[in-house]
């Protein structure tokens, strides 16, 4: 009897500080979109118009949805062992630079299905690597992995801009608009209508799901969480802080450079200067607002991924511009961080 009191209290507190949040960020983003002039009521329906009114639109978020969900699960290992993973967003570049050096070249005679697969396990193992890099970087040069995945961040933007303008220009001209698509074979298959692959959404459920038992269901997840929250103490129990930091920052670029693997796969089929769509830093955005928690963050992924998508029908409905998908997130972010650090404050008083 007392569990379940207990549960349902867990459960209640949960539920009245998501409500709380969407309440907060709601009121701001209603109060800035009145003193415009503008209803709130108006730009809820464009949003919803052009995101999920239609199969079609509701693929497209789910396209959107599926980069920014990997993602997410890099971070909330890199979180749990106390690292601030500012590097996603090269992570993803170093991933599609991975996927494509196979794909560009065809399919050797092979299946295309163990091409592809290939592919996106060197887009796992592109990414890691680079997110070893500053794990490397903190752990023997004491540099903080902020500072050294902003910096690896524009390392990576400049080696995709000389692979495009360069060795891997499209024939005889050097283009902005990427290097040349991928024979059709190797494309991930999409049905007719559909604007997402289902492998590719498959595979990120697949990654969720593994993402939650490795972090709530084994040993590796509690040692991460220990280097997380008290890395000297982790040290009486014979875990090794640094060793467990670089696992969950290659771990972390993983999954970002899978992300990138498929958006070059199944999305543009080619590599592109902007292939990582700012992806990475959206994701930073969706674990502070799931409070570095796991089950909040693919309900969070897919409201963002409608705000990103549904934004498009601004410019073309009410004039208005996109980027006011963008203050909305800010508004959820920063009202989480607000209810968040104020539950804080109240138990540390208590």
């Amino acid at each position: 009897m007392k569990t379940l009191v207990s549960l349902g209290h867990f459960l209640y507190n949960r539920t009245a500080t998501m409500i709380l949040i969407a309440a907060l960020a709601l009121g701001a983003v209603s109060l800035l979109l009145l003193t415009l002039g503008i209803a709130p009521t108006t730009i809820a329906v464009a949003i919803a118009h052009g995101s999920i009114f239609s199969w079609q639109k509701f693929s497209h978020v789910l396209s959107l949805w599926i980069p920014l969900l990997l993602c997410s699960c890099g971070l909330l290992f890199t979180f749990r062992a106390g690292l601030w993973n500012i590097g996603v967003e090269g992570q993803i570049i170093c991933g599609a630079i991975a996927a494509t050096a196979l794909l560009r070249e065809g399919s050797f005679g092979l299946p295309p299905a163990l091409i592809l697969t290939l592919a996106l396990a060197l887009s796992f193992f592109g990414g890691g690597l680079w997110g070893s890099c500053a794990g490397l970087l903190k752990n023997r040069g004491g540099v903080n992995e902020i500072f050294g995945g902003l910096g690896l961040n524009f390392v990576a933007q400049g080696l995709i801009l000389w692979l495009i303008l360069g060795p891997w220009k499209r024939a005889g001209i050097a283009s902005m608009s990427g290097t040349d698509m991928f024979v059709k074979e190797l494309w991930m298959y999409t049905p007719p209508g559909w604007r997402v692959a289902p492998a590719a959404l498959l595979l990120a459920l697949a990654t969720f799901a593994l993402t939650a038992f490795l972090l709530g269901a084994t040993r590796f997840g509690l040692t991460v969480k220990a280097t997380g929250n008290n890395p000297l103490a982790a040290r009486l129990y014979a875990i090794h802080p640094e060793r467990t930091g670089l696992a969950a920052m290659a771990i972390g670029g993983g999954l970002a450079g899978l992300a990138g693997g498929l958006q070059a796969a199944c999305v543009y089929h080619r590599l592109l200067p902007p292939i990582s769509s700012g992806y990475g830093y959206l994701a930073l955005l969706v674990v502070m607002l799931a409070n570095y928690r796991i089950a909040p963050v693919p309900a969070i992924c897919l409201f963002f991924a409608c705000l990103a998508a549904g934004s498009i029908q601004l410019p073309i409905v009410l004039q208005l511009d996109s980027a006011l998908s963008g203050v909305i997130q800010g508004a959820c972010v920063v009202s989480a961080l607000l209810v968040h650090g104020l539950q804080k404050r109240h138990k540390g008083e208590n």
